[in-house]
């Protein structure tokens, strides 16, 4: 069974050791510039949803997303260029716009809005997961295990908006032959 301690005390020793950090290996590269990409792109999809409700929750969920995927950029903007990496074009942010005025026929619903949020944080928690594996230098997984956190903590919180708004999505229960019946 891993001990946790251990490993702590590992990346904690490894950080304040001597020695010359390696480069960026490949995969750490991509996986930082693919997912500042990603992130700015959902940044803007999150400032459209912002831009296509009036529920004061999901706008207010909205916000939160947008300061969460801000910072994530901003610090991998900075890891990148100290690290001598280009980075990604990304996409411009969207103007605020009165969500009473989208036309019906593009509006997505709340329940949409608010999943599609479930959505990003589960491909960040999945992102994040795959990154840490990926990973060589301890300092790279460090942030990636602070955003999984984010996305973790973030992720509980709309799931408990999407419970009391009946917008959560289950799948049906599945009771085997047999089973007792309730």
């Amino acid at each position: 069974m891993p001990d946790v301690l251990e490993a702590v005390k590992n990346i904690v020793q490894s950080l304040m050791d001597d020695e010359p950090k390696q480069a960026l290996h490949v995969g750490e590269v991509m996986s930082f510039w693919s997912f500042l990409s990603e992130m700015a792109d959902e940044q803007v999809h999150s400032e459209a949803g912002i831009n296509s409700t009036t529920d004061p929750e999901l706008r207010k969920a909205y916000h939160e997303t947008i300061k969460m995927f801000k910072s994530q950029n901003e610090r991998i903007a900075a890891f990148l260029r100290f690290e001598g990496v280009p980075l990604p074009p990304l996409s411009e942010p969207k103007p605020i716009s009165d969500p009473n005025k989208i036309p019906l026929g593009v509006k997505l619903t709340d329940d949409e809005l608010a999943n599609s949020i479930s959505i990003k944080m589960y491909l960040g928690i999945s992102y994040c997961a795959n990154a840490i594996n990926e990973s060589v230098r301890n300092d790279v997984c460090l942030i990636w295990l602070d955003f999984l956190q984010e996305y973790m903590t973030f992720g509980a919180n709309i799931k408990t908006l999407l419970k009391k708004r009946g917008w959560l999505k289950v799948p049906p229960f599945y009771n085997p032959p047999g089973s007792p019946s309730k």
